[in-house]
């Protein structure tokens, strides 16, 4: 069998501000899928925003186009030759939430102001069996 991808949503997730999110960073060691984040952040604003040397691949197209269009996650997907089957996604931008749900990704939308990771873990717990 199969394990699904969790997609991670990079900025106001999994990277603040003030670094890694280390709950969140140990919620999903926990879990022994392929994990990979996402982001719009160009070269720059990865440098900027800290998301260098991360325990997990990046994913970006620089913003061209951008998590809100829908091309963003076909184009993510045909790269690491996954389906929307093999992935599961948590994010904060809403607009992005839909944007992958358009295409058929099992999203969860991650309030960013709540922090709630044990809701991501319970997401994943429910989403992530086998297929």
């Amino acid at each position: 069998m199969t394990q699904k991808t969790i997609l991670v949503d990079a900025w106001n997730t999994f990277v603040t501000p003030a670094g890694i999110n280390k709950e969140m960073f140990e919620m999903l060691e926990k879990f022994p899928n392929q994990k990979i984040i996402l982001t719009n952040a160009n070269p720059e604003q990865q440098e900027q925003f800290g998301m260098k040397n991360l325990p997990y691949p990046l994913f970006t197209l620089n913003k061209n186009p951008s998590k809100i269009d829908p091309s963003y996650y076909q184009r993510m997907i045909e790269h690491f030759s996954l389906s929307v089957q093999e992935v599961v996604y948590f994010e904060h931008n809403e607009k992005a939430v839909a944007s992958a749900q358009s295409v058929g990704i099992k999203t969860y939308h991650y309030d960013k102001e709540a922090k709630d990771v044990q809701a991501v873990k319970r997401f994943l717990e429910e989403n992530l069996k086998n297929f």
